[in-house]
């Protein structure tokens, strides 16, 4: 975020980290950056970017170490190419610092929080710092870490209480080096007003840190929008899936639910209506059931179908179009969003996987069919190809277009016809998209060619 320019709109939090040519410079010395993305960088897609996975990994970080709740938007841009300088060093003057972080939008008091606020946790390492830290030869301690206070795990107001004491050693405090004592120069700024409140409220010290971080993950380039604060859905289904075999359409999926009561005889049930005017229900499976507990709350999923997961079993004529979810007679709604909002999940079956699909092994390449619901107006079906750059950004290309022409032994039925495509092995990720009433959708991941059958003589 240092590379923020108020007065230009540049900089900011856009990940423009993750180039060589930042990692390199001297105000970004060691490999953290390098270590941190190595991890973050996973967790991108072609949805979420890596600028908003470093803003989501410090709202998590903070909290599963026992900080405050930090709030979260998305929207975030990653840059395509580096920022100018500017990331405050140790070395500098209280002057420089000052005017830095101004330049960056945040007061001089502002400056003190966030400098207190990120060291609380971790320290200053040898090998990138030995004008900081001496190399300490303790087997307890083998990449010879300073720490910024006793608890560099977890989030308190230690940095603060034990500077105020005078019983810090913090390497940016009191190192043996007075010139890179930065943290010194900073606290002291103020005549020590705003560490000795920090010292005396570890309350307040978690409130400004949750504002300051929030302010802070919040400054991206001028024309970035960010979204409003994301909290979790009260309901949220997921990772729902279709395949057709012959006249049947197998359904499956998962529903998570956010901070239930606990109840050992909860009865939840799908509901769900077909394309004929029918409704249906299923009984979601308990004994499938996982719960996590988060900081800011539990996530209890349920899982659709039959213990065998096969999913749930449906004629395929009939299909689905919506479904909901009722927990012990009561339906789930999105009752943060408004009364009676998102009671309906709609569902999309009008392209989807057919069990028709086959592997020829001679020459490592797959028969791919698509089912696609003949009352649906899909123009066309198509591979999406996803690849990163040498700067980990997702690029997605539409190619290889599904045909509409008859498969010997495909399953064929009064609703779906089969569309097919033949396609080469590839290690990257590849999904089927679709056109659907003017609208393109992700419709599902490929399997693994590996994992089709082999196709028949």
């Amino acid at each position: 975020m240092a590379t923020h320019n108020i007065e230009d709109g540049t900089g900011g939090l856009d990940a423009s980290i993750r180039f060589a040519e930042e990692q390199a410079r001297a105000e970004n010395v060691g490999d953290g950056f390098a270590n941190t993305l190595s991890v973050l960088t996973g967790f991108s897609t072609r949805y979420i970017s890596i600028a908003d996975t470093i803003a989501l990994g410090l709202v998590m970080g903070v909290q599963f170490c026992g900080g405050p709740r930090i709030p979260f938007r998305g929207g975030r841009i990653d840059a395509t190419e580096p920022n100018l300088p500017g990331v405050p060093e140790p070395d500098q003057t209280l002057d420089s610092h000052i005017a830095s972080f101004a330049r960056q939008g945040f007061t001089q008091e502002e400056m003190i929080g966030l400098v207190a606020c990120g060291h609380t946790f971790g320290g200053v390492q040898h090998d990138p710092f030995p004008n900081i830290v001496h190399e300490m030869n303790d087997t307890n301690n083998t990449q010879s870490v300073a720490h910024f206070d006793t608890t560099e795990l977890h989030f308190d107001n230690n940095i603060a209480t034990e500077y105020i004491s005078g019983t810090t050693q913090n390497p940016l405090a009191v190192g043996f080096n007075d010139t890179t004592n930065s943290d010194k120069r900073i606290f002291g700024s103020d005549g020590n007003v705003t560490m000795r409140s920090f010292a005396d409220s570890p309350e307040l010290f978690s409130s400004r840190c949750s504002e300051l971080f929030a302010r802070m993950l919040d400054t991206v380039p001028k024309g970035v929008q960010l979204s409003e604060v994301i909290t979790p859905l009260p309901v949220k289904p997921g990772r729902i899936e279709f395949q057709l075999d012959g006249d049947v359409l197998h359904f499956t999926g998962h529903v998570r639910f956010w901070n239930l009561a606990e109840k050992s005889n909860r009865i939840a049930l799908l509901l769900w209506s077909d394309h004929l005017g029918a409704t249906h229900n299923s009984t979601l499976l308990p004994s499938l059931s996982s719960s996590i507990d988060y900081p800011q709350g539990t996530a209890t999923s349920y899982r659709f179908g039959g213990e065998d997961a096969s999913g749930l079993s449906l004629d395929a004529a009939a299909g689905i179009v919506n479904m909901q979810f009722m927990l012990d007679g009561k339906l789930q709604t999105q009752q943060d969003k408004g009364a009676g909002a998102g009671v309906n999940f709609a569902v999309q079956d009008a392209v989807v996987f057919s069990t028709s699909s086959c592997f020829f092994g001679d020459n490592a390449t797959a028969r791919y069919d698509m089912a696609v619901r003949k009352t649906a107006n899909v123009k066309s079906v198509y591979i999406e190809t996803e690849t990163r750059d040498d700067s980990s950004h997702i690029g997605v290309t539409e190619t290889d277009f599904f045909s509409p022409d008859p498969i010997p032994n495909a399953a064929v039925n009064s609703a779906y016809t089969i569309w097919t495509l033949n396609v080469a092995g590839s290690f990257n990720p590849r999904y089927v998209g679709a056109e659907i009433d003017g609208v393109k959708y992700t419709v599902l991941k490929l399997l693994s060619l590996f994992a089709l059958p082999s196709c028949p003589s």
